[in-house]
Formats: C-alpha cells, sequence, structure tokens
C-alpha cells in the first residue's frame, strides 16, 4: 500500500502526480502479478526439462 502524505497548501493534481511517480518507481503491479502467478520451483524445472525435450525433438536432429 503506498501513503503519499498531502501537505498543507499542495494541490490535489501535485499529490497525485506524486502518487503516480512513487507507484511507478515502486513497480507494484509488477510485484503483485509476479506473486499471483507463483510456481513452486519443482514445477518450473519439470517445466524446464519438459521445454527442452520437446525442443529437442522438433527442431534438433
Amino acid at each position: 500500500m503506498l501513503i503519499i502524505n498531502v501537505k498543507e497548501e499542495e494541490s490535489i493534481d501535485r499529490a497525485l502526480k506524486r502518487y503516480k511517480r512513487k507507484y511507478h518507481s515502486v513497480q507494484l503491479m509488477k510485484e503483485l502479478r509476479r506473486r499471483k502467478t507463483f510456481t513452486k520451483p519443482s514445477v518450473k524445472r519439470r517445466n524446464t526439462i519438459l521445454n527442452a525435450e520437446y525442443r529437442l525433438k522438433k527442431f534438433g536432429e
């Protein structure tokens, strides 16, 4: 959760701009997407092996 403190005489537009800049620099959505699609290391390893076998069978001889 990002928190932006709005100063006394700061306009909403300026605060929103600071929020957007901070949001972009933190890469919040990228982190959320990465966590959403978490795969176990054993499953990753199995998928890489299966992909390598498939590519070898299809393209290599």
